[in-house]
């Protein structure tokens, strides 16, 4: 399988990751989370789509390159990749804990754990591939804000 190949299969397992994320974001976004307090700088919806979609790319790029790359120690990009994964494992069960159960203390605490797995990957895949690397500064930059976002929404309603 060459490079692009592999690139547009990443990009689009991220994608679809994002977009079944979507259903649990879907559940209450338009009941419960109408009704929760936000801090001032909680962002329009219509911004999330879009800017999700972006990031998602850009890890899929990410991943696409380190998958592809010649590293000359297997090991460490096939650790590289698992360390994705969780990352990616964890994007995704964020939605299920704010939105779907509705929980955003217990989503605080995984966005955190999630954060740490973002700075992890970025570690990780540097030394396989800078581009790689940092294509994921977005989206460690919107996971920080997020981060305190939840943390705000979960302040203002506990």
């Amino acid at each position: 399988m060459n490079k692009s190949v592999k690139i547009i299969i990443s990009i689009s397992v991220c994608v679809l990751v994002g977009f079944l994320s979507g259903f649990a974001t879907q559940s209450s976004v338009k009941t419960w989370f109408l009704t929760v307090n936000k801090p001032f700088f909680n962002p329009p919806s219509w911004l999330f789509a879009p800017v999700w979609t972006v990031l998602y790319i850009m890890m899929g790029i990410a991943f696409g390159l380190i998958w592809s790359s010649n590293f000359k120690d297997k090991k460490v990009v096939k650790s590289a990749m698992i360390i994705f994964g969780i990352q990616l494992g964890l994007n995704a069960l964020w939605s299920i804990l704010f939105f779907g159960l509705c929980n955003p203390l217990l989503a605080f605490i995984e966005i955190l754990l999630l954060w740490l797995f973002i700075f992890e990957t970025i570690k990780v895949f540097k030394p396989i591939d800078g581009l790689a690397s940092k294509l994921l500064y977005p989206y460690l930059a919107w996971v920080s804000f997020a981060t305190i976002l939840n943390g705000s929404i979960w302040w203002l309603n506990k």
